[in-house]
């Protein structure tokens, strides 16, 4: 048996301790989740160009076939989460409004089977063939970054990379989606591996597991195969563990320079549950149509691990597993960095790693808000070393120019660590989103006038 690291487990300074309210969930193992009679599919599921649809409206689809395409190399392709008829190409919901999506209606009486594609095999594929076909596959960042996984892998000139981080922490309150996927699918994972040491040519991969998770930190020694460059390190309970920047300081003490990307440093971070859909899809040459999701909360009667349907609405989903009669509000994701539904209908989609329901005795907040009393706390916390007492100061003013150039606003990554631990219960996440979202808007506006300027 491979040797874990039990005596130096690992941690990084700051930082803050919540309730990791996991207990309803992680020993429940992952089950597949039934098809919505309507499903709901973005054609933005990734950070960049939203995929280009390439059925009409009544065309029949097989699971795992193409429905849209990517439009170009910032892109993925959009794969039928369930055979059935193409109901229309309209305006669907989301949590950012009404985007161009696709309605679909699952056949009743169909199996549901996946064909095979092209597969791309780890023996004879080239790094550029394992990139190519991530792509294929629609593969973006499962932990909710929804990155596309082939632009991260791919490097640029006189860059390369010496180490590969799994990432399999998942600090985040209530979600344990990770956790059961390292449990079910160790072998998806080592495979996923294989592939990604092969496509970025790294020398070594560490597998990180907090240690409240000892059984899949286990099982994930026990499935490394013989000569494979890889060990499991287990860190200390804590969050935001789980960041990227914070991930690589953690496990290597390095530095990720303002501004620059682990790739930078010769590090890349990839999330476990995108490893294993790597491992799992590559081989088959198909698409991701579902993902593990946890749904869970005071409000969810069935709470549970799933495999659900890419496009599966949050209502069906909560209607099938049964809510309280006060539920009050639905987090996608978890409580710390996951946003509040505003619309029951929006669907589930790559970068949902689970969403979490509350009831109005569990939501209602009864504190005021006070004014900052420069108790430091925040500073502390913030996992970082950033001044969130400063920045919200400066907030309160709309100085968002000094708060991103004199207090570096765009370094927050909006964990929430802050506003968790504030006594005067300053809502800080919320202001910095308002100031890069104001600042940006600001900025492009300046852009936009000196364009005019200059072409008068």
């Amino acid at each position: 048996m491979r040797w874990i690291n039990h005596t130096a487990i690992k941690t990084f300074s700051r930082g803050v301790h919540p309730a990791d309210h996991k207990a309803d969930t992680c020993h429940l193992p992952i089950r597949q989740f039934p098809f919505a009679p309507e499903m709901v599919i973005p054609l933005s599921q990734h950070v960049g160009k939203p995929a280009i649809a390439v059925v009409r409206q009544g065309q029949e689809v097989l699971r795992g076939q193409v429905i849209a395409i990517a439009d170009g190399p910032m892109s993925v392709p959009i794969h039928a989460p369930a055979t059935g008829v193409i109901q229309g190409m309209d305006l669907v919901p989301s949590n950012k409004g009404m985007i161009p999506g696709i309605y679909l209606k699952p056949m009743p009486g169909s199996t549901q089977e996946v064909n095979e594609g092209t597969p791309c095999h780890l023996e004879t594929a080239t790094p550029d063939d394992i990139l190519q076909a991530i792509q294929s596959a629609g593969i973006v960042g499962l932990g909710g970054a929804v990155f596309p996984t082939h632009i991260k892998l791919t490097l640029g000139d006189n860059k390369y990379v010496d180490t590969l981080i799994i990432n399999g922490v998942e600090c985040e309150p209530y979600l344990t989606t990770d956790h059961r996927v390292m449990l079910e699918q160790t072998q998806d994972i080592m495979l996923g591996i294989r592939y990604l040491l092969k496509a970025t040519g790294a020398k070594r991969a560490i597998i990180a597991v907090e240690a409240n998770k000892p059984d899949a930190a286990h099982a994930l020694n026990q499935a490394i195969p013989p000569g494979l460059a890889v060990s499991v390190q287990l860190l200390k309970v804590k969050y935001p563990q789980g960041a990227d920047k914070i991930l690589v300081k953690t496990l290597l003490g390095l530095e990720v320079p303002p501004g620059s990307h682990s790739v930078d440093i010769h590090v890349v971070t990839i999330n476990v549950a995108t490893t294993a859909e790597i491992g799992r899809l590559l081989p088959h040459g198909r698409g991701v149509q579902e993902r593990v999701i946890t749904i869970t909360g005071p409000a969810v009667a069935k709470k549970g691990n799933y495999l659900i349907p890419m496009g599966t609405p949050l209502r069906f989903a909560l209607t099938t597993l049964g809510v309280s009669k006060d539920i009050n509000a639905v987090c996608l994701g978890g409580p710390m960095m996951g946003p509040a539904v505003a619309n029951l209908d929006i669907p589930i989609t790559k970068g949902v790693a689970g969403f979490v329901a509350f009831t109005k005795t569990k939501t209602e907040r009864k504190q005021r808000i006070f004014a900052c009393i420069h108790c430091g706390y925040c500073v502390e916390a913030c996992p970082i070393a950033l001044n969130p007492s400063q920045l919200g100061l400066l907030a309160m003013k709309k100085d968002y120019a000094r708060m991103v150039h004199d207090f570096h606003l765009r370094e927050c990554f909006e964990c929430g660590a802050c506003a968790y631990i504030c006594p005067s219960h300053i809502p800080l996440v919320q202001y910095f989103r308002t100031a890069k979202a104001m600042y940006k808007k600001e900025h492009v506006s300046d852009s936009l006038t000196s364009a005019t300027v200059s072409i008068k």
